[in-house]
């Protein structure tokens, strides 16, 4: 048997490197489980390492065939029936061969046989396809490689495929928060249809990010975001020593902020879209120069000379345009958080917008692309969830994260939590 390598070549490409031969005695010490699984990727070899496997399993139960020692007491073979086995996350037919346990009269279940049926296997192979644009409709015919595969109707597809999805939802939303420290949580929507998804991502104090959960509604607003919040806490999100939420600036989720974490968070606002809906107020010739000023303000490492540029900047747009003036003005000192807090050279690039999940909320429309009608809420939900879990694994530490401890005990001395948690030694 051999297994195809993956060899990297550059950071950017990936080829597949020469093959390395599994050897005979190195297959027979695996374990069922894991036998299994190198079985279940390699079609149409499968169906025979399947009988191999099955065959182990009935001379260790009943001796060698037509043999007259061997195996345990009572246990004969009884024939076999029709059947299936789960491979490459099909169902394909099979005979499947029966043992019979004669002094109690009673069939003896496989072992092996209960592996490759596994539901979970076929479920994580299905959601995956599904997600990465193998739809329902297609399915049958991307599956036509395997002869003798059974069970590609569409309907049954999609039957799994929501089993599959409901599942993974479930796990999402009951994932236990403790076991993770978390210094910042990010909160931005998805759109879904005419609803709004608030997707909820924490930033542990090693810099890992994972996805918290999610709550539909409307629009951002106060109501059914505080629950939302609240329900983290409840779940294990840890406040004791004080928490940056980084927000695009939606009244009704600063609200909710302040409402579900009271004194135990500091809110930094994204300055992308602080910059952004600045500049929308001013005509068009205009807000080219205008960006370029706004930005080159937030890029000043100390509080005091972006605060300074700020102000001059709001000082001239109120001679010009009211309405950029107060917009700039709203929210102003939550979107310099980071330059008071003394971190924004070391943490800026990472946390002074909500870029981490609009990354996340692109690669979510790349797995729900596809989906072209929204019958109800459980569907929203249940693709939001897949498409979730299967990006976690993939994303990558935060630029900086050596520094959250910084931030962490910067957070603690302002909000006065110093006093109940002693403060850290940074390494």
């Amino acid at each position: 048997m051999k297994i195809a390598r993956v060899a990297l070549r550059g950071k950017k490409k990936r080829v597949l490197g020469p093959a390395r031969e599994v050897r005979s005695e190195e297959y027979r010490q695996l374990e069922k489980s894991a036998k299994a699984e190198m079985i279940q990727a390699l079609i149409p070899l499968g169906l025979m390492a399947v009988g191999e496997m099955l065959e182990e399993e009935l001379e260790e139960l009943t001796g060698a065939r037509y043999g007259r020692a061997g195996g345990r007491e009572g246990m004969v073979r009884y024939g076999s029936n029709p059947g299936s086995v789960r491979l490459a996350g099909q169902r394909v037919a099979m005979r499947v061969p029966r043992v019979r346990n004669l002094e109690e009269n009673t069939e003896v279940p496989l072992e092996s046989l209960k592996t490759l049926r596994r539901e979970g296997n076929l479920n994580a192979v299905l959601l995956r396809r599904v997600l990465y644009g193998i739809s329902c409709r297609n399915y049958e015919a991307a599956a036509e490689a395997i002869p003798g595969a059974i069970g590609l109707s569409r309907s049954s597809v999609s039957r799994e495929f929501v089993e599959a999805s409901a599942q993974t939802l479930r796990e999402f939303q009951e994932r236990d928060l403790s076991e993770h420290d978390f210094a910042v949580l990010f909160l931005d929507g998805k759109t879904f249809a005419e609803d709004t998804m608030v997707i909820a991502l924490g930033i542990t104090l090693e810099g890992e990010k994972k996805l918290l959960g999610f709550v539909q509604t409307g629009t951002e607003n106060e109501r059914a975001l505080t629950p939302f919040l609240v329900g983290l806490t409840e779940r294990g999100l840890k406040l004791a020593e004080g928490l940056l939420v980084v927000i695009d600036g939606g009244k009704g989720l600063r609200s909710a902020v302040t409402k579900a974490f009271r004194n135990k968070a500091l809110v930094q606002r994204c300055q992308w879209h602080k910059r952004e809906n600045v500049v929308s107020y001013l005509p068009k010739t205009e807000q080219a120069a205008m960006r370029r000023r706004l930005q080159k303000a937030y890029e000043r490492p100390s509080y005091a000379e972006a605060k300074a540029e700020l102000e001059k900047i709001h000082a001239e747009l109120v001679k010009r345009n009211e309405s950029a003036a107060a917009s700039l003005e709203e929210g102003l000192e939550e979107t310099l958080t980071l330059h008071r807090l003394g971190v924004f050279p070391l943490l800026g690039r990472s946390l002074k917008s909500t870029n981490c999940l609009e990354s996340i909320n692109s690669q979510v429309e790349a797995r729900c692309r596809k989906v072209t009608s929204w019958k109800n809420s459980n569907q929203k939900h249940r693709w939001l969830a897949a498409a979730l879990l299967d990006i976690e694994p993939r994303l990558r530490k935060v630029m900086g994260y050596r520094h959250l401890l910084l931030l962490r005990n910067a957070i603690a001395r302002e909000l006065g939590l110093l006093e109940r948690s002693s403060e850290r030694q940074v390494a």
